[in-house]
Formats: C-alpha cells, structure tokens, sequence
C-alpha cells in the first residue's frame, strides 16, 4: 500500500481523469472496510480511501487526535496527490472529519457523503458515549467489542457469521489502546465543533443512516440536512450503525444518483 510523506497509507483507483471521490472510514476499523464501494465507484471515478491517523498503515501522530488534525490529513494528502477538488464520503467518525474539512475547505470539497454520523447528543446519550471512552481507556478496544458489534449489526447478521464481521472485529481489536481511546474521545466531544456552525456548509449534501442506528439516528441525520441547505437525507430501513457493511448496494445506490446528480448540476 502506498505510503505518502507525512505517513498516510492509501490507495488510488479508477479512470485517471475522473472526478475524485475520498472515503473516509469510522472509529478503528481502516480503508479496506470500503472495498464494495471502490468496485462500485472506481465505473465512474477515481476513488481515494486511506487510514486515517492512528488506523492501519498509517502513522501515529505525537500529538492528541482531533478533528482538526484528521482535517489536515486529508489536506495534506490531497495536496501531495495534486488533488484539488473531490467529494468526501465519511462514515461515522469519518463523516465527523469530512464536515470538519468542508467547513475549513469548501473550495476543494465538490461534494459531501456523510455516512451514520452523529449530530447533537442528549445529556443521557452524550454520558452513555463519554462512559464508553473510560471503558476503552481502562479495558483497551476488546473492553467494548461485543456491545459494538450488537449494536453496528442486525441480529438476523450477526447469526450468519458473514466474514465482515470477523474483519471487523480483528480491526478493531488490532488498534493500539491509546490511540482507539483518543480516537473515541473524538468522536464523543467533536460534535460539539460541527452543529449550529457560525459559517453553514454550502457544499451539496446528502445525509443517511440506517433507521435502528441507536449512535446516529434518524432524528441525527435530519438535523444535520437541516443545517446544511439544499442536502438530501435518506434512511435505510431496517439496518443498525454498520448497515453499510450489511447491505452496502443500498449505500452505493444512493451514492451513484447523488454524485450523478451533482455532476450534472456543475456541467
């Protein structure tokens, strides 16, 4: 896997003068979880994943993750592979960074996919989520492994014991414990940095989770549309946090129409 200077494993496929699309994995899995989507994608697109900081190949940073460090990664990364504009997809964690990088670069943001990402928490939710990062901090990422797994899939899924899942889990179990802990944190307290932003993203938005999404819900994927003009929300019945992983044709369905969409739009 090509490795850039600063230290970010990824990978590049697809037509070379397509338009770009970037995929942006979640909490302590890594790019390979997109491997569905680049088949789909690279038809029409270039598609670049990489691991964000701290997953997979790439490098730990010294300093504490958060969300602006993530967002440089992404600059930095397209600034070496001279990529000046492409959408961003983000799931989860991901579709944290990729807001973030929209609201600091909506010049090289054509597009914007944000996948199973929280907005606003209630207090209730919020302490739930926050209590997760101290069971991490003390127990490690095997400390949260089964509830995690219940919780991202279907029962009816998790009783075919589709390879997926043990991916999953072997991911998850492989990062360094204070690194998933930081990674966690983030994904408890950075919300704080996107909802109700002083300077609306104006980047064409389309939004979707999955109907039993119990981190990302519903109402979560509403409130973000509603906050972004113009954006698209749509809802997967039946699937929890990973339905992407479930039934990933039902994500990259609405993915193809949406780029399609845009690309008509700016022609």
């Amino acid at each position: 896997m090509p490795t850039t200077s600063s230290g970010t494993a990824y990978s590049l496929c697809g037509p070379e003068n397509a338009s770009v699309v970037t995929l942006i994995h979640g909490l302590g899995v890594n790019r390979l979880m997109w491997e569905p989507f680049e088949t789909a994608l690279a038809n029409q697109h270039q598609v670049l994943s990489y691991d964000i900081l701290g997953h997979g190949g790439s490098r730990r940073p010294d300093e504490p993750l958060s969300l602006q460090l993530f967002s440089d990664q992404l600059q930095d990364l397209l600034s070496e592979l001279d990529i000046e504009r492409c959408a961003v997809v983000g799931f989860s964690l991901g579709g944290m960074i990729n807001r973030r990088f929209a609201m600091g670069h909506p010049e090289r943001t054509s597009a914007l996919v944000i996948l199973n990402s929280p907005h606003e928490r209630t207090a209730e939710a919020q302490q739930l989520v926050e209590e997760r990062v101290m069971d991490t901090a003390m127990g490690g990422p095997g400390a949260t492994i089964d509830t995690s797994l219940k919780r991202w899939f279907t029962p009816q899924f998790l009783a075919t014991d589709d390879p997926i899942i043990h991916k999953v889990q072997t991911w998850i179990l492989g990062n360094d414990p204070q690194t998933y802990t930081e990674a966690r944190q983030v994904l408890a307290s950075g919300v704080t940095e996107l909802i109700r932003p002083t300077q609306p993203i104006e980047t064409p938005t389309l939004v979707m989770t999955c109907e039993n999404d119990s981190g990302s819900s519903p109402e979560m994927t509403y409130a973000i549309s509603r906050e972004i003009a113009g954006s698209r929300a749509v809802v997967i019945p039946g699937l929890q946090h990973m339905g992407l992983s479930e039934q990933p044709g039902m994500f990259i369905y609405e993915i193809l129409d949406f780029l399609q969409t845009v690309e008509s739009k700016s022609a």
